[in-house]
């Protein structure tokens, strides 16, 4: 059997990461999109990066296919730099790889949402309507 952490181990040897420095450097970017794959709870827990777009990990592949009936058009910008996000970045390596097997180039933030915060980077609460 093959371990979860071999498998991140394999997509991070295989795909762009970032670091959070770099990742703050390009936030607000007209062609940068910042995509949250963590579960809408975790944001609700403890934000999110401005101006990102949450794309739960469970939908991601059928937001970023042109042919799903569940395409999302904010994947279909041929401008953009895609930077993919979780809390501590191993989903988000998985799913830079799946996204890199499907034809798609996106990155991802190496340390995620975790280093984002611990490196005073700007973040989002949500109302406290949304909190519960």
């Amino acid at each position: 059997m093959k371990s979860s952490a071999q498998m991140v181990a394999e997509a991070r040897a295989r795909i762009h990461e970032l670091d959070t420095a770099e990742v703050m450097d390009l936030h607000g970017r007209d062609d940068v999109v910042i995509v949250d794959i963590r579960d809408v709870r975790e944001r609700q827990k403890t934000g999110w990066i401005p101006g990102s777009v949450h794309a739960p990990r469970g939908m991601l592949e059928f937001w970023v296919d042109p042919d799903s009936p569940y395409h999302r058009p904010v994947f279909a910008r041929p401008d953009a730099r895609y930077i993919l996000h979780c809390a501590s970045g191993w989903r988000s390596a998985l799913a830079t790889a799946t996204l890199a097997d499907m034809g798609f180039e996106a990155a991802h933030l190496r340390d995620g949402f975790t280093d984002w915060l611990a490196q005073d980077g700007p973040v989002e609460m949500p109302d406290d309507d949304e909190r519960r």
